[in-house]
């Protein structure tokens, strides 16, 4: 067990169980991922301030890879220690994970596809939850008209112009603007993670293995012609170098395991429409994937190589850069732009709810009826998330079906 700065102590197990219930219950992806995360831990669980849990999001945003995965770590940490932090992924990642791999066993038995009533249901709730979360996470971090323009300047930005570089762009802008427009509203406030410190040398350590693994397991594939070794290296460079999060990781995924013919394009296209309709992070498709593969190694082992090698990234640069940015964003001039960075985040989550939740669930009007309901449930008489999933899923597939 360990100590943060309240005095507030838990143990690895409380923070497995936490993040467990958590990616249990987490419906709608990334987006809303931070939102519930918000509720948890800022509103209910007290454990760190809004100003706190926002900065720890755009520092996510700033990584590479599954940013709700990352926060969760992040948090996990604040309260247990860097164990605690694997912990809390452990835990937020293992439902989705399970999930998926028993859909991925049962799939060609089953006859699920990717056009399935009840997965197509689920789709239609998450656009309610995404909504929720934008929402919420708008208010809290656009409370002003300067704020709310940026994130919706932010959003246009990025729907307009569809590409990585493009969302880079929109946080750089954010945090220029952040710099030269909030100065006088930056404040120093306590870090979360200031209860205990990644080494200097452990997190150069880091940054230099996932530079020798990026360049060099490309290069040892194309010298072994092992396919596990290519396995590797397709699920350790999309986890390195996708950022947007799960969304954006999907269609990637495709261009690699199916044109080599790892595995058939209905059972990839099955899996995608689960991966969006479950709880949980959306890079534990990359489990759905390894377990469906027909080329050896399959099954659980290559469940887990796939999981452990999308993550890895994640882990390497987390750690490698945490402590650097520990120390920039004590700065004043720094927590400005921090709060530019904040807006046009929201902005990301903007577009990130047309495309690809709302283009991808909602085809008929009957879909916006029940999306709507299913808002209205959650905002206005906060009915728990997981009966309204429920609920709506089993209405769209009658409906549909």
């Amino acid at each position: 067990m360990t100590e943060d700065a309240d005095g507030v102590r838990i143990s690895l197990r409380e923070a497995f169980l936490i993040f467990l219930r958590l990616g249990a219950t987490c419906f709608g992806g990334p987006i809303a991922h931070l939102s519930y995360f918000r509720e948890e831990f800022v509103e209910r669980r007290k454990w760190l301030s809004d100003e706190a849990y926002a900065d720890i999001v755009a520092f996510c945003q700033f990584l590479p890879g599954p940013a709700s995965s990352q926060v969760a770590m992040i948090l996990g940490m604040t309260r247990a220690g860097i164990l605690g932090g694997f912990a809390a992924w452990l835990g937020f990642t293992l439902p989705s994970a399970a999930m998926l791999f028993l859909f991925a066993k049962g799939v060609g038995h089953l006859g699920v596809t990717a056009h399935s009533p009840l997965l197509h249901g689920l789709k239609i709730v998450a656009v309610a939850v995404v909504a929720q979360a934008v929402w919420n996470m708008g208010r809290t971090l656009c409370p002003d008209r300067e704020r709310a323009t940026l994130a919706i300047l932010a959003a246009a930005a990025v729907l307009v112009f569809p590409a990585t570089i493009s969302q880079l762009g929109v946080i750089a802008a954010g945090a220029y603007i952040g710099w030269r427009r909030f100065p006088d509203e930056a404040t120093q406030i306590r870090a979360p993670l200031s209860a205990f410190g990644v080494p200097r040398g452990a997190a150069l350590a880091c940054l230099a293995a996932f530079a020798s693994l990026l360049a060099g397991l490309p290069l040892l594939a194309a010298t072994t012609r092992d396919h596990t070794v290519a396995l590797l290296s397709v699920f350790f460079r999309s986890g390195a170098l996708v950022f947007g999060g799960g969304h954006v990781v999907l269609p990637l995924l495709q261009q690699a395991t199916v044109p080599p013919r790892w595995l058939d394009n209905e059972v990839f296209l099955a899996g995608y429409g689960a991966a969006q309709a479950i709880p949980g992070p959306l890079f534990t498709f990359s489990a759905y994937l390894g377990a469906a593969m027909g080329p050896e190694p399959n099954g659980l082992l290559g469940a887990s190589l796939c999981l452990t090698a999308i993550y890895l990234p994640s882990f390497l640069l987390l750690f490698g850069i945490l402590p650097f940015w520990e120390k920039l964003r004590r700065r004043t001039a720094a927590r400005a732009a921090l709060k530019g960075v904040n807006a046009a985040v929201v902005g990301l989550l903007v577009a990130a709810l047309y495309t690809p939740v709302w283009t991808g669930a909602i085809v008929a009007p009957v879909d916006f009826a029940l999306a709507l309901l299913a808002f209205l449930l959650l905002v206005f008489w906060s009915a728990p998330p997981w009966a309204v999933v429920i609920v709506g899923a089993a209405t769209s597939a009658l409906f549909t079906g």
